[in-house]
């Protein structure tokens, strides 16, 4: 049992540290790209992509989290599915910027 909770500690502090850090790189990069959107149209795909990411890995870790509760796991689905429609976003927006 203490090496289960020790594994969840473990991937609570990565799932934190990945929070941080991309948060703080999606931040600095809107700030940029807003500042200028018409020079920097080029980082709204990657913002996507980054929050894609976050979504991505907090739907993942709070499925692992679940266990057989049903309204956690479903609540852990909409996230993940989030997460896909913002990679579908980045997708959408990198064609109409590279090809519009």
């Amino acid at each position: 049992m203490q090496e289960r909770g020790r594994s969840l500690r473990n991937a609570s502090m990565i799932v934190d540290f990945i929070h941080i850090g991309v948060g703080i790189l999606i931040v600095m990069l809107a700030v940029v790209s807003f500042l200028n959107p018409e020079d920097h149209m080029l980082l709204f795909p990657l913002i996507f992509f980054l929050a894609g990411v976050l979504n991505l890995v907090n739907g993942i870790y709070k499925i692992r989290l679940s266990g057989r509760e049903k309204k956690k796991k479903a609540a852990a689905t909409a996230v993940l599915l989030f997460g896909v429609l913002l990679f579908v976003l980045t997708a959408v927006s990198a064609v109409s910027i590279w090809w519009g």
